[in-house]
């Protein structure tokens, strides 16, 4: 069973691709575009290849959620070939949100989910849809984007860094509890 966090991070083949290589993926024809309604089935595919398991229940929710705040950003990027099919074609997506978040931390933006497909990784897919998220998060009016990867993800730590990602204000803490994450185990 895989943790939130777990289903919001991307396998390592997310990563590789640099800030100059969204040239490449404009030449190669690569669309970034708003997610629609439309995507979620290709959504819940592809990161169904990329973590093992199809979440459908977990990523309707989500797109829903992401497709009707203002305060929130669904991406998906797909081969402009494909830019006509609904839902296909799709190479790789971003889910991000404008948060205040807790413990007195100003507005910022978060980079919640990115996923790009296998075949498309280390071709600019997901430096393109980060690019796009920066425009975005930018109009929101934040100036500065968040995220949390696993210490032991170094590939995806080593995109985020390409990106120009460094170690922030703030030390994520986690405590352990007696019977995991079980409703049951609620009071």
């Amino acid at each position: 069973r895989t943790s939130p966090h777990e289903r919001m991070s991307s396998p390592s083949n997310t990563a590789g691709a640099k800030r100059g290589d969204i040239e490449g993926a404009k030449r190669a024809g690569l669309r970034v575009r708003a997610l629609g309604t439309a995507d979620l089935e290709a959504v819940v595919a592809l990161d169904a290849t990329l973590t093992g398991e199809a979440k459908p229940s977990y990523w309707g929710p989500v797109v829903d959620r992401f497709l009707t705040r203002k305060s929130c950003i669904a991406l998906a990027a797909s081969a402009a070939s494909a830019a006509g099919e609904p839902g296909g074609g799709l190479d790789g997506f971003l889910f991000g949100e404008r948060r205040a978040f807790e413990f007195g931390s100003e507005a910022c933006g978060w980079v919640l989910a990115v996923g790009v497909r296998m075949s498309a990784s280390r071709a600019g897919v997901a430096s393109a849809l980060m690019e796009q998220a920066r425009r975005r998060f930018a109009a929101m009016g934040v100036s500065s984007v968040r995220t949390m990867v696993r210490r032991t993800d170094v590939p995806l730590l080593s995109f985020f860094r390409s990106q120009g990602f460094v170690g922030g204000p703030f030390v994520q803490l986690e405590l352990g509890l007696e019977g995991g994450d079980s409703e049951e185990s609620a009071p």
